[in-house]
């Protein structure tokens, strides 16, 4: 969109007009929730004609509005990654204020009328547009090519050096031979043979054909130059990583680093309360064994008079990650208190408390033992749920899955107090399988030797792209893993038919280790999707029967078959088995690990074993 004219900042006697505060002319909108998983900092953002690099945090302080970016508070994640707090980002609307801030990037742009190639000042376009004078306002075209490095440095596409390769000497290294440079396309053929740079200095055309080699620059003594455009003032990196060519709309080229956490109690409490003793824990720890210090402390911060004190010690004694804690080993703490939780629940139901708790968690109101067969335990009923997704870093080229810390990307030049973060708000169903039934169903030679291979696949995957410093990822495959992981899409997939959700509305959240055996499939939108109330009707034990049945006889059969049954190694690295897009995959938001470690053979067995599956012969029975 063409942005509006320059507001002028308000003054003392505009403080009662409802014309909003700009500093800065406004280029497009962005949710909240894309800020932190699809143009977050150091992403590039496309509006209409022109392209942006996301400004990292350095400026946040003073350009995100507290009122359109407040705090977020999640003390079990905030300590784990080192922060005081989280902080929404600013809305982007007729009514915000600066909002988001950033830079024009690429900066070499193009005509598509008269050819021209030149850097976007070059061009001369009136202030706020982008547009070539010469050629009566005919929109520039941002450059289609960026330069990239694994360290997560970014540039333009060096096209003077690709284009004088032969002939440098007429100029310098930097791209000063005097000549103009232009960008065509002959039309012959759709591949990048018929992009052509030329340059009146003479030099032969050349084509971006070869640009995505992995060793095209280097072969031309290109190398990265550390640079980091979305940090204000950022002095460049010595950077000995080879750079890489991408497409400026590549997901390669912003991969986000994400943590997140359920609020449980007694970190679930929204009320003022809660809210105090969030914000002061630290300083309120020193009074946890004193409770007439305590309660002076919070009558004072809270300004009354009296205080639930036995509250506030429970807030207190919350187990909270020690900052020191691995990310690794600290997430696995996370995962244990949730599913502790979660299995427990809690007595208040949601019709009876007064909406100062972020976690309803209860069980059905009909007996669930007609599920014993299936193998699963009783469900659960999360009717209220809140889940904070803080965006830590981000990765270039490498996945942001494999790439070690030393290949994660800043959000700003110095360590800030916060992080930005989203959060949700939705509801669930949390299923369990039965504990002895599932150690005798993974003892099987058969389910060991069919996942054995998945975990080596997995392992020898990670370790190819691993990057950085420390050994890579280990791999989460097992029996139980992947038959959780695999019922865990079918149950969304039905769940998405019978409960009016999109799938992509709705995520899962595994909880697997020796001592956990668990699923969560809830609400993974932060709009009215995520409150329908449709899903917690699907866990009532009949519902759920009925449910499950479904599921399995969908993924009884695929439309791919008999190739989709019959195959295995599939996927990327070979660490799919019995899986396909017909069948079992899902959209990226709703999957925690990337439509991988699937089998839908340890559902029902497949034709050669059919007693593999863990729910095998179960289909006949009925309500």
């Amino acid at each position: 969109m063409t942005p509006p004219s320059r507001r002028r900042r308000r003054t003392g006697s505009d403080l009662g007009s409802a014309t909003p505060r700009r500093t800065h002319p406004v280029k497009g909108a962005m949710r909240r929730s894309q800020m932190i998983t699809t143009y977050g900092v150091g992403g590039l953002v496309a509006v209409d004609n022109e392209s942006f690099i996301v400004s990292g945090l350095d400026n946040a302080d003073r350009a995100w509005a507290r009122d359109e970016a407040p705090p977020v508070r999640e003390p079990r994640l905030a300590t784990l990654l080192g922060v005081t707090h989280f902080r929404l980002p600013p809305a982007s609307g007729d009514g915000s204020e600066d909002g988001i801030r950033v830079k024009r990037f690429p900066w070499w742009q193009s005509c598509s009328k008269c050819e021209l190639l030149a850097p976007y000042k070059d061009f001369n376009s009136p202030s706020g547009k982008s547009v070539c004078p010469t050629c009566a306002d005919n929109p520039l075209t941002p450059s289609r090519f960026v330069m990239a490095c694994e360290q997560g440095h970014i540039e333009d596409f060096p096209y003077w050096k690709w284009l004088h390769r032969k002939d440098r000497g007429r100029g310098t290294s930097s791209g000063r031979c005097g000549g103009t440079m232009r960008l065509r396309s002959t039309g012959t053929t759709t591949s990048l043979r018929s992009v052509v740079l030329s340059c009146s200095c003479g030099v032969p055309d050349v084509s971006m054909e070869g640009a995505f080699r992995q060793r095209a620059l280097a072969d031309l003594g290109i190398t990265c130059s550390g640079r980091r455009p979305w940090l204000e003032a950022a002095p460049a990196e010595h950077c000995t990583k080879p750079p890489r060519i991408l497409q400026r709309g590549s997901s390669s080229v912003w991969q986000p680093v994400l943590s997140s956490a359920l609020s449980i109690p007694p970190w679930s409490r929204n009320d003022e309360l809660a809210q105090v003793v969030l914000a002061h824990r630290e300083n309120l720890l020193h009074f946890e064994d004193h409770p007439e210090q305590l309660a002076a402390a919070l009558r004072m911060l809270l300004k009354c008079t009296e205080v639930d004190v036995a509250t506030a010690q429970k807030l207190l004694q919350g187990n909270v990650p020690k900052q020191e804690t691995p990310l690794e080993e600290g997430t696995h703490l996370i995962r244990r208190e949730e599913y502790a939780s979660l299995t427990d629940g809690n007595a208040v139901d949601v019709e009876q408390q007064d909406h100062s708790e972020d976690f309803v968690c209860v069980p059905p109101g009909a007996d669930a033992g007609l599920l014993a067969p299936f193998g699963l335990m009783d469900p659960m009923l999360v009717k209220r749920l809140r889940e904070v997704r803080a965006l830590t870093s981000f990765t270039r080229i490498v996945d942001a899955e494999a790439a070690g810390p030393t290949h994660h990307a800043r959000l700003s030049r110095e360590r800030k107090s916060w992080l930005p973060a989203m959060e949700v708000r939705g509801e669930g169903i949390f299923l369990r399988l039965h504990e002895d039934r599932l150690h005798r169903w993974e003892q099987d030679p058969a389910v060991r030797t069919r996942i054995d291979q998945l975990h080596t696949n997995h392992t020898e995957h990670l370790r190819e792209y691993h990057s950085g410093d420390g050994p890579p990822r280990v791999s989460p495959a097992s029996p139980r893993y992947v038959l959780l992981h695999t019922l865990a899409h079918i149950l969304i997939e039905e769940w998405s038919h019978e409960a009016g959700y999109p799938s992509a509305a709705l995520r899962e959240r595994l909880y697997c280790d020796d001592e956990m055996a668990g699923l969560l499939v809830y609400t993974a939108t932060s709009d009215s999707a995520g409150s329908l109330g449709g899903l917690v009707a699907q866990g009532e034990p009949k519902q759920l029967l009925s449910s499950l049945e479904s599921a399995l006889r969908r993924a009884s059969w695929c439309s791919a078959d008999p190739l989709c049954v019959e195959s295995r190694n599939t996927g990327v690295g070979g660490t799919n088995h019995v899986a396909c897009h017909a069948c079992l995959m899902l959209a990226e938001t709703s999957c925690e690990n990337n439509n991988i470690l699937l089998d839908r053979a340890l559902l029902l067995g497949s034709p050669e074993e059919p007693h593999l599956g863990f729910f095998a012969g179960v289909l006949g029975l009925t309500t």
